[in-house]
């Protein structure tokens, strides 16, 4: 599983000390070619860690033979101190990689709390142990490494025709769009270019990733990497690649909605009849962020009248009184009023399904989202994270 499942991949995962608590801290996965293409996709948010600036440079150049990652701190709001240190993380890889690794070929993500810088007495040391640690199967212990207030770790593969895509990311609170709350690497066996690689990526994360709305907020350190090894030598067509990669985002962005910090519930908002897809994810994201109804979703009460006081804020074209709202397949609400009874709703299961049909065209979108609980918040304020 995980990052090591396509051929062509080294990963370790290491306690290098930057966590107190002694837990893995520091994870690094190197491709060995022959191929070193590599596509990127980062945070939206104008505040940017001091990674994300670095990693978007490194990826301009569409070449990246290693990606470091550190959890127990974001290095982020750290001014030019922090790029530093990112650039002399870089620096260290290289040097204990050797060979024809350089810095400039090294992507670099961090996660943890904003505003702190990070502990380079411990990391840089933590690279050489993680250098030494390289196996053909740390995928796990990378995808471990990686963590923050997940509670588990999260990896997907898919494999078809001789070549693999797997991944492996992390990512429980400040889900939202622009990536949600994520460091994510993607590798694969392929042969394929840069160019390839960025296409089948941004499909994919628009579509994945892209729409996880957990909680309304957006991280500084949203990455997610694409890295290709051509170590399998197969050329697949670009439809079967772009779907490989699809899926892996799609079952690892699922994973992450499911760990979001507190939550009892997974909300899976699909908005139909819509007049275009802009109008059908704006609506979905104005639904997923209405803390009234993602209370009311934890209390199991189908208060379908929050969905349509959501849908109303929206830009989207809709008559009023041709909505339509369903939930968990009952039809609540018709035509802007009351419909089927709300005790035939049943939401005792972990999953409630949110069907909004605007009665416009014929455009849709899918959105997921939580509940919002008394343990959210307790795990936003008691203690930083």
């Amino acid at each position: 599983m995980s990052v090591t499942a396509a051929q062509g991949f080294t990963a370790a995962g290491v306690a290098a000390g930057i966590k107190a608590n002694g837990n893995p801290d520091l994870a690094l996965v190197v491709n060995h070619g022959p191929r070193l293409a590599a596509a990127g996709v980062f945070t939206s948010n104008r505040v940017k860690a001091a990674p994300v600036h670095w990693s978007e440079q490194v990826l301009r150049g569409g070449i990246v033979s290693a990606v470091v990652l550190n959890s127990g701190g974001a290095n982020a709001c750290t001014g030019p101190k922090g790029f530093q240190d990112t650039h002399a993380t870089a620096e260290k890889v290289a040097q204990a990689l050797g060979g024809e690794h350089n810095a400039g070929e090294v992507a670099v993500a961090s996660t943890g709390l904003i505003g702190v810088l990070l502990p380079m007495d411990k990391l840089l040391p933590g690279i050489d142990t993680a250098v030494a640690a390289l196996t053909a199967d740390g995928g796990e212990d990378a995808a471990v490494a990686i963590k923050t207030t997940d509670t588990v770790h999260k990896t997907a593969t898919v494999s078809a025709g001789g070549w693999t895509v797997g991944g492996m990311a992390k990512g429980a609170g400040m889900l939202a769009p622009g990536l949600a709350t994520m460091l994510v690497v993607l590798t694969t066996d392929a042969d394929l270019d840069s160019a390839t690689l960025d296409r089948a990526l941004r499909s994919a994360t628009r579509t994945t990733f892209d729409r996880v709305d957990s909680d309304g907020c957006m991280s500084t350190n949203d990455t997610v990497l694409l890295l290709a090894s051509g170590a399998s030598g197969e050329v697949p067509a670009y439809e079967a690649f772009a779907e490989a990669v699809r899926t892996v985002c799609d079952d690892l962005a699922r994973q992450l909605i499911g760990d979001a910090e507190g939550a009892s519930k997974d909300i899976r908002i699909e908005v139909i009849g819509a007049a275009s897809e802009d109008d059908a994810v704006e609506v979905g994201r104005s639904i997923a962020r209405n803390n009234l109804l993602k209370c009311a979703i934890h209390g199991e009460d189908p208060n379908w009248g929050r969905v349509l006081s959501a849908i109303g804020t929206t830009r989207a074209a809709f008559d009023p009184d041709r909505l339509n709202v369903a939930i968990n397949g009952v039809w609540v609400c018709r035509n802007g009023s009351v419909g089927e009874d709300r005790d035939l709703v049943s939401m005792k299961d972990r999953e409630v399904r949110i069907t909004a049909d605007l009665a416009t065209g014929g455009e849709s979108a899918v959105i997921w989202a939580n509940d919002l609980t008394a343990e959210y918040v307790h795990e936003n304020s008691a203690y930083s994270s």
